[in-house]
């Protein structure tokens, strides 16, 4: 029996300007260069709260670019 093969992770940085005004995305995501209709069902993840997320469907990664930082004031 061959050995799983492991997808590689994709991992999106994003520029705090890519969040929404709640400090995240979400995925699936064109701006990870994903088509809407043939992933899987929309989800919230926010990234501003540690800087990073995961999404629990397709385990792509979303982190602020280093440098980047999300501001929580003034909305």
């Amino acid at each position: 029996m061959d050995a799983p093969t492991k997808k590689p992770l994709t991992v999106v940085e994003l520029r705090a300007s890519d969040l929404n005004g709640n400090g995240g995305v979400f995925c699936p995501s064109p701006v990870a260069g994903m088509k809407l209709w043939n992933t899987h069902p929309r989800i919230f993840l926010d990234v501003a709260g540690t800087g990073e997320a995961r999404c629990a469907y397709c385990g792509t990664i979303y982190k602020l670019k280093e440098g980047e930082h999300f501001g929580h004031g003034g909305h």
